[in-house]
Order: structure tokens, then C-alpha cells, then sequence
């Protein structure tokens, strides 16, 4: 009997579903898959960034075995990116990797520090139309970032990238237990090495490293002139990362129908550019293209994927240099060409969906694209987005706030009512409204169907009231909801309206 109690008073621990053998087989594949794709862009990105492409390489080992276990999005792969790049790349030119480094280190401690502060709340704000803008950039920049690998380049990577895409397209449709992108790379490998058919390989991007990542701190000495030099690159650092893996974890969130925990994937993605830092790499973030090819193209679904992703990069680099060096790159490029198609809305851009959505909306799109197109950053892209939004926002309610009148019936006082949101773009229109010359003695102002925002909304009532005074007329204003009865108190009269 005690035994029976003891069963049911005692919580049953959950499984983790990686355990069960088909899950556990699409995670290990779609690692193997995540870290083939890696490699040439961790070296893409050190060449960048200035500095040895074991940098870039042993940051995308650190970050991503590091966020499988501290971040909050399961499956999403973070790793060395271009962003981060382009971010550190003057100090790297200009003082070396060891500044570098410690950028990165003060970067992530900068990280946590915003998560603590709860920077993750604020992805509330971010509009579907910058998200849907976000996508569609993402995956012109993915296909933009292939087009150099196509370029000046022997025949037969043509035929090669033809055969990888048709066996990505095909193959799903005959069977999904092993993922598509593997087997093009596999199949297009061996034909390259068996038929010693010389086209661009991933020995051809940069040396691989022959010896595992060293925990370390930076050369530098550690002093305020140290710190003012890398703390403006550190604070880059921290807000672009941020925002891209936000944005990739809340992408990721639609795709699987599935919540994360974006504040532990904020405070997460700062732990993993300290440690990354500690073992000589230079940062990241959430990797877009790598996610997208994780779980949407191999089906991945948990920590497992990303964890592996990064071990398997490490082996293949270290251990297996010689046999990852020979992948030809037509096989990767053929992986992300599906992976932008993939990720491109293309409802949002058909006719019938650019018919029926607002201009506003449609116009916050494309200025996401075109910063981000014409930055070749994301983060900027989305910056310009919700900038926009906020701008058309504003005019939109602006125009909301209508004023009606009518006069008492013994034609001793006029009442106005004013109806909408009281904000700096609506209210600098409400003190035209009034007929001041010709109302009676005594106006009275209804704001039943209004709120007040902020002090120009006060400064625009203090308004209204002086330029009555100065005709002898008194004014009310009545109805005021607590909120808006709140600010108007504080500041009604404080503002210097008049002087």
C-alpha cells in the first residue's frame, strides 16, 4: 500500500524526447548536416572579421555547444556570423585579436546584464511587417551570399548544384528518415573524389585547424584606456546579437508552433560569447541560415541537434579535416539555395496579398529589406522597420481624434468632445478646433471618449485654455480618466504655454 503512495505522491520525471530512437536519429543527422554547413562559413566569416579562420571555427564549436545548454530556443544553432563580423572587424584590423577578444567577453557580459533588464519584453513590439520583411531579406542575403560561389568557377559545379537540389527536392517525397541536404552532400562528395573531378572544395575557403580551442584570457593590458577602446564594439556586439537571435528564436517559435524562453535565450547568448571569448573565438549569434537548415530542412527539434551541431564541427575540423576539406562547395550551395527559397514568404508578395494588405503595412516591409539589402545587416534592417511602423502608426491615429460641439439650450455654453488618443502627432491638431472668438462665456471640454498621452497633449489643453482667458472666457475640462486625470494634473500650467 505504501508502495502505491509513494508512486503517486512522487512526481514522474519527464523523458527527454530526444531518447526515443527516431528523434534521436533526426537530431544526430541534422547536427551532422548544421556542421557540414558550418564549416566554410565560419571561415567565410573569420576572413571578414580579419582574423585566422580557426577563430571563426572554434567560436561556432563554443557558441553552439554552449547555447544547446544555456539558451531558450531549442534546435536553434548559434555560431560565429557575419553580423559580429562586420562589427569587430575595425578592432581586429586596427589592435589585434586579443582586444578582439576581450570585446567579445565584455560583449556577452553586456548580454546578460540586458537580459537581466528584461530586453527580451521588448519583442512585443516588433511588428508582423517587419518580421515578414525580416524573412524575406534574410533569404535574398541567403541566396546573395551563394551567388560568388557561382561565379567564375569550372563547368561542372553548374551540373553538380543542378543534382544536389534535385535530390533535396526529390528525395523528400520518396522518404524523410534521412535528410535531404546529407545525402546530396554525401552523394556529390563521393562523385567528386571517385570521379577526381576538380571543382571548389571546403579546403579551398581556409587552412582547417589541426588542434583543439585553449582556454585563455587576452594579452592586453587591463586598464580604463583598454576598456574605453573595446566597450563601444562591446555594446555592438551585445545589441546586434541580440536582436538576431530574437528574431531567429521568435522565427523559429512560428514555424514550430512552439514558446521559448526568450529572456534565458538572451542572458544564454551572453554566456556563450564569454566562454567563447575565454577559448580565443570571435563572438556570435544566432545563425539564420544554420537554424533554417535545422529545422526546416532536417526536422530538428531539440537541444540535442544544436549540442551535436557543434561537436561534430569540432571533430569534422580537427579530427577529420582531411575527409571535410574535399566536400565540394556546389553541395553547400545547393543546401542554402533550397534554404532561401524555403524561408522567402512568398504569399506575402503575391498580388492578391499586396491588394488586400494596408500601404502602411506593405511599405514597413520593404523598408525592412531595403536596409537590410543595402546594410547587408539585419539588425539595422529591423531597426528601419519598427521605425517605420511607429512613423505610419502615428499618422494613422492621428487623424483619429475627431472634436464635435453643441451648444446649450440657453446658449450660455458651448461643450466640446473630444473623441480618440492625445499624443504628440494627434494633439498639435486639436488647437485649431475650437472657435474661441465667437464661443459663449463659458466652454466646457468632455474627454469621456479620450486619453492623454504625454505632456504635449497637456501643453495642447493648456493651450486651448490661454487663448480662451485671453478673451475673458473660462474654460472646463471634465471627464478625465485617471491615467490621463494623472498627467494632466502634474503638468497642467508647468509647461510654459504662452511664454
Amino acid at each position: 500500500m505504501s508502495s502505491v503512495l509513494s508512486a503517486v505522491v512522487r512526481p514522474r520525471l519527464s523523458r527527454p524526447s530526444w531518447l526515443s530512437p527516431k528523434v534521436f536519429r533526426t537530431e544526430v543527422l541534422a547536427g551532422l548536416v548544421v556542421a557540414l554547413a558550418l564549416i566554410p562559413e565560419a571561415i567565410s566569416f573569420s576572413i571578414l572579421a580579419g582574423v585566422d579562420p580557426r577563430v571563426g571555427l572554434f567560436a561556432s564549436f563554443t557558441m553552439a555547444v554552449t547555447i544547446a545548454i544555456c539558451g531558450g530556443r531549442p534546435a536553434m544553432i548559434s555560431a560565429a556570423t557575419g553580423a559580429i563580423a562586420l562589427v569587430v572587424a575595425p578592432l581586429a584590423r586596427e589592435h589585434g585579436l586579443d582586444y578582439l577578444i576581450a570585446a567579445v567577453i565584455l560583449g556577452g557580459a553586456i548580454q546578460i546584464l540586458l537580459a537581466a533588464l528584461g530586453v527580451a519584453k521588448l519583442m512585443r513590439f516588433i511588428p508582423r511587417s517587419v518580421m515578414v520583411g525580416f524573412v524575406n531579406a534574410l533569404a535574398i542575403l541567403i541566396f546573395a551570399a551563394q551567388i560568388p560561389h557561382l561565379l567564375g568557377v569550372p563547368w561542372l559545379v553548374y551540373p553538380l548544384v543542378a543534382v544536389a537540389l534535385a535530390i533535396m527536392v526529390g528525395l523528400p517525397r520518396l522518404t524523410r528518415a534521412v535528410p535531404a541536404p546529407l545525402v546530396a552532400i554525401v552523394v556529390l562528395t563521393v562523385v567528386t573524389v571517385v570521379a577526381g573531378v576538380a571543382v571548389p572544395t571546403v579546403g579551398d575557403e581556409g587552412a582547417l585547424p589541426d588542434s583543439l580551442p585553449t582556454l585563455g584570457l587576452p594579452q592586453i593590458p587591463w586598464t580604463m584606456d583598454t576598456l574605453t577602446l573595446v566597450a563601444p564594439y562591446a555594446v555592438g556586439i551585445a545589441l546586434v546579437g541580440l536582436m538576431e537571435s530574437l528574431m531567429t528564436a521568435k522565427l523559429v517559435d512560428d514555424i514550430t508552433d512552439t514558446p521559448s524562453n526568450k529572456t534565458r535565450e538572451s542572458w544564454g547568448q551572453g554566456v556563450a560569447n564569454i566562454v567563447t571569448g575565454f577559448f580565443g573565438g570571435m563572438g556570435g549569434c544566432a545563425m539564420i541560415g544554420q537554424t533554417m537548415i535545422n529545422v526546416k530542412a532536417s526536422g530538428a527539434r531539440t537541444r540535442l541537434s544544436t549540442f551535436l551541431a557543434g561537436v561534430f564541427l569540432l571533430v569534422l575540423v580537427v579530427a577529420l579535416g582531411d575527409v571535410a576539406a574535399v566536400i565540394p562547395m556546389a553541395a553547400l550551395v545547393a543546401v542554402m539555395i533550397i534554404v532561401a527559397v524555403s524561408t522567402f514568404d512568398w504569399h506575402s508578395v503575391t498580388p492578391a496579398t499586396l491588394k488586400r494588405m494596408p500601404y502602411g503595412e506593405t511599405i514597413v516591409m520593404l523598408a525592412t529589406v531595403g536596409t537590410t539589402l543595402a546594410t547587408h545587416n539585419l539588425a539595422i534592417g529591423v531597426v528601419a522597420g519598427v521605425l517605420a511602423a511607429m512613423v505610419i502608426f502615428a499618422r494613422r491615429v492621428a487623424h483619429l481624434v475627431e472634436v464635435t460641439s453643441v451648444l446649450d439650450p440657453d446658449g450660455t455654453t458651448r461643450i466640446y468632445s473630444v473623441h480618440g488618443e492625445l499624443f504628440f502627432a494627434s494633439s498639435n491638431d486639436l488647437v485649431g478646433q475650437f472657435d474661441y472668438a465667437n464661443d459663449p462665456d463659458t466652454v466646457v471640454i468632455d474627454m469621456t471618449h479620450a486619453h492623454v498621452w504625454d505632456a504635449s497633449s497637456v501643453a495642447a489643453l493648456d493651450a486651448i485654455t490661454t487663448k480662451y482667458a485671453a478673451r475673458g472666457k473660462a474654460v472646463e475640462i471634465i471627464e478625465l480618466n485617471q491615467p490621463s486625470a494623472r498627467i494632466h494634473d502634474s503638468l497642467a500650467g508647468q509647461l510654459g504655454v504662452g511664454h
